[in-house]
Order: C-alpha cells, then structure tokens, then sequence
C-alpha cells in the first residue's frame, strides 16, 4: 500500500500500461494453472522466452552513487521492466507458432550476471476455449 513514506513505484510513461493484454497479441496469459470459464482443449508444451541485458557503465557508476544515498534505482527499474515486457513478448510468439491461444501458468525469473541482468517467462502453452456462457470473453481475444 502506497503512503508517502512508501511512494508507489516510478512507472516510467512509455512502460506505463502494462496489462497483460495489451503485449500479448490476444494470447491470454494467466499465472493460474486454469482459465475459469474456459476449458483447455489441446496443451502445446513448455514456452519460454529469455532476454539478457548489460548495464552501461555510467548507469552502474550513477547506480552506485544512487545507492548511497539510498532510494529506486529508477534506471535499473527500467531495464527490468523493458527486459520483462520483451521476455513476454518471447514467450507469447512461441505460443503463437505453436497455434496456441493461451500461456497457463505463467512465471518469471530474473537474475544478474555480473554486469548483466537477465529475465525469462515461462509457462504452459495451450489451445483453450469458453465453456461458460456466463464467462466475459477474456479481452485478450478480441480483433
């Protein structure tokens, strides 16, 4: 919960709409090991999507004066955000290849190496349909 003392984070305005639907190219993505009101119809196997990002060296060294004083390290918060929505945007075209319409159970890792910052999603990609007519058709898969 944000309070003054504890600002909500920096989302930078070119990263500002991150709802799943709008990066996923009408694939429904859940982290859910099921879609309520859909049945899955055919699963297409593990997807998985990597990205590995080097950190420039005047950002580390503003990073490192940053952290002194204590504070977000906005750039670094960026390059994650920007490595995350590339690492769906991965997994997302494998499913699509795959013809699947759907990513179930979907997760990410991200980690350093050295100067390096890497992320990846994965998850289950699946052909999946509505079953319940009371079910809003999910707005991923509106065209």
């Amino acid at each position: 919960m944000s309070s003054p003392a504890n600002p909500p984070a920096n989302i930078p305005a070119q990263l500002s709409d991150l709802h799943c639907f709008t990066e996923t190219e009408g694939v429904i993505t859940t982290t859910m090991f099921d879609v309520p009101g859909y049945r899955v119809v055919k699963v297409l196997g593990a997807v998985y999507g990597l990205t590995v990002r080097s950190r420039n060296w005047a950002a580390s060294m503003g990073m490192v004066i940053k952290s002194i004083a204590g504070g977000e390290l906005q750039w670094f918060t960026n390059m994650l955000y920007s490595a995350r929505n590339d690492a769906i945007s991965r997994v997302v075209a494998e499913t699509k290849a795959r013809g699947g319409n759907a990513i179930i159970a979907l997760r990410f890792e991200s980690g350093d190496m050295g100067s390096f910052a890497q992320c990846s999603a994965y998850g289950t990609a699946a052909i999946v349909e509505k079953i319940d007519p009371a079910t809003q058709v999910a707005p991923q898969l509106y065209h």
